[in-house]
């Protein structure tokens, strides 16, 4: 194990949280290995599920398997007439978590707030560029261009100035990107130059605090026993890291973990039948696709993505692959979500008319590199076979398939360059029930080079995703969003693949787990009934 000594401190409050009996332990059995622990940097659920989900929270939150917004480290706020003003009153007497390396000698205050999103927008913040200066989120929701001024009134009042009315601006503020960052821990890290740990060694005002990481094996936390909400059930949360989905649902029934998420869909039945085990589903919001990288010849022509996406047969890859987890996506927003435009006609399946479409389009002997992950993902249980499946559908018309995989972690780095070749399979899950929450992070021109893997920047899309933003009816805002699927279609800088069910199973024993809608996974409100003698 390669923990850091000093974590010994941290373990010890174990001892002291069980010292009335033994100390209660939950394993979730995690699919994915987390970027880093600062969620601002990062765009992974598998990160957020081990970071901002247990370590910090946010001003507003989701209501628990909602997407409501309720009160955070914000007790309350105003948003002016105009729609420009958001200001926040916030909690008093929050405590920062103590770790062997930090010890707070203050609450939690306007301060904090300020240094989270002056971070992230300020190129003279020591921080901005500490971990390579990306801020995906951050830009990719267009908060770069949003947030004109934020200014401390005082110790418990914080007011944001935006550019232009965003409708979706509390939404976006209950993200896992806006978890709070203590000021004070920021400032030791700066004077011991060490600005490295804010990502490896987090500190935050959550529920549970961390307490080590083996690489690409465990994370594990502690309880925060001055949890502004109420201090966890748990005494110990481990995360123990299973990326093969059947390893999981076997650790699960021999008590290996007590939680695991997105199994195989051929062993969901043998779950329903385990007298051991829960098992719960609920709609995802999500989505899994094919980008194109626009900008490359012969990808910047409609007609050959048209043609692409006429040429596979979606309806038999969601039947392999998803089987009774999964329905076909025709937009890039879930049919769960408000804004869902069902007028929009799907791409039908057309071999014949796709080869014509390409030669009308002048291109012949085509070949493309078609990116696959080797995990399976929420949105996208095996890749491996989705991406066989479009290769024999695209040989059928001549097109050559090139597979091309990494590892997890590079994956994510080249897959989002300006400049990756070819087409990737991706997918994504929503954090708050928002569309632009999709349409703008995924396919937005600020999103180009970061999250949006297509590298397609279309002003007549774009113009509609502005204007969306800004307006605060939400009719208006729906037909903005449909006009904007319409071009998505028409233009088509991907196929549409697939929206999941998600699934979530865990031993009987464990007692209050809800479901979240946007597939985080938070064990705050969780339990672990007494054994029966």
């Amino acid at each position: 194990m390669r923990f850091d000594p000093r974590i010994i401190a941290t373990l010890a409050l174990t001892c002291a949280l069980a010292s009335t009996g033994e100390a209660k332990t939950l394993t979730y059995c995690a699919d994915g290995v987390p970027e880093g622990f600062d969620p601002a940097l990062f765009t992974s659920a598998a990160t957020f599920d081990a970071s901002s989900q247990t370590i910090y929270d946010r001003l507003v939150a989701y209501g628990p398997g909602t997407t409501k917004i309720e009160p955070g480290l914000a007790l309350r706020w105003e948003v002016s007439e105009d729609g420009l003003t958001y200001t926040f009153h916030l909690r008093h007497g929050v405590r920062f978590q103590t770790t062997a390396d930090f010890t707070p000698t203050r609450p939690f205050n306007a301060d904090d707030v300020v240094f989270t999103f002056d971070r992230q927008m300020n190129e003279g913040n020591p921080f901005y560029a500490y971990a390579g200066g990306q801020w995906p989120y951050f830009t990719g929701m267009s908060m770069d261009t949003t947030i004109e001024s934020i200014d401390k009134v005082d110790d418990y009042t914080v007011r944001f100035v935006l550019t232009r009315p965003q409708a979706s601006f509390l939404d976006t503020l209950a993200m896992d990107f806006a978890s709070i960052m203590s000021k004070e821990y920021a400032d030791s890290l700066v004077a011991e130059d060490r600005v490295a740990d804010l990502n490896l060694k987090p500190v935050g005002t959550g529920p549970f605090q961390f307490a080590g990481y083996e690489a690409d094996v465990t994370v594990r936390y502690v309880a925060n026993r001055r949890y502004w909400r109420g201090r966890p059930d748990i005494d110990d949360l481990v995360f123990i890291i299973v990326p093969d989905a059947r390893v999981r649902w076997q650790k699960l029934k021999a008590g290996g973990c007590q939680v695991m998420a997105d199994p195989e869909p051929a062993d969901i039945k043998a779950m329903r039948a385990d007298e051991d085990i829960t098992m719960v589903q609920a709609p995802r919001l999500d989505i899994a696709y094919l980008a194109y990288n626009t900008t490359q010849v012969p990808f910047d022509d409609a007609r050959v993505r048209r043609a692409l996406n006429m040429a596979i047969d979606k309806q038999a890859i969601v039947a392999a692959v998803y089987q009774d987890a999964g329905v076909a996506a025709k937009t890039p927003i879930p049919p769960a979500i408000w804004a869902y435009n069902d007028a929009v006609t799907e791409d039908r399946y057309d071999p014949e008319a796709a080869r014509t479409m390409l030669e009308e389009a002048g291109v012949a002997g085509l070949t493309i590199k078609v990116w696959a992950m080797t995990r399976a993902r929420p949105y996208n249980p095996d890749a491996a076979k989705m991406a066989e499946m479009i290769k024999a559908d695209l040989d059928a018309i001549g097109v050559k398939v090139e597979i091309v995989t990494e590892p997890w972690g590079e994956y994510l780095r080249q897959t989002s360059a300006a400049d990756r070749e070819g087409a990737v399979l991706f997918g994504w899950t929503g954090d708050n029930g928002d569309p632009d929450n999709f349409l703008g992070v995924l396919l937005s021109c600020a999103a180009v080079g970061a999250s949006n893997r297509a590298q397609w920047c279309y002003e007549p899309f774009n113009e509609l995703l502005v204007k969306a933003r800004s307006a605060t009816d939400q009719e208006q805002r729906k037909a903005f969003y449909a006009r904007a699927q319409t071009i998505f279609k028409r233009e088509a800088p991907w196929l549409t693949i697939a929206h999941s069910l998600a699934t979530v199973a865990m031993r009987k024993e464990v007692e209050g787990y809800v479901m979240d809608p946007v597939g985080r996974h938070n064990f705050a409100g969780v339990d672990l009934a007494e054994a029966e003698d």
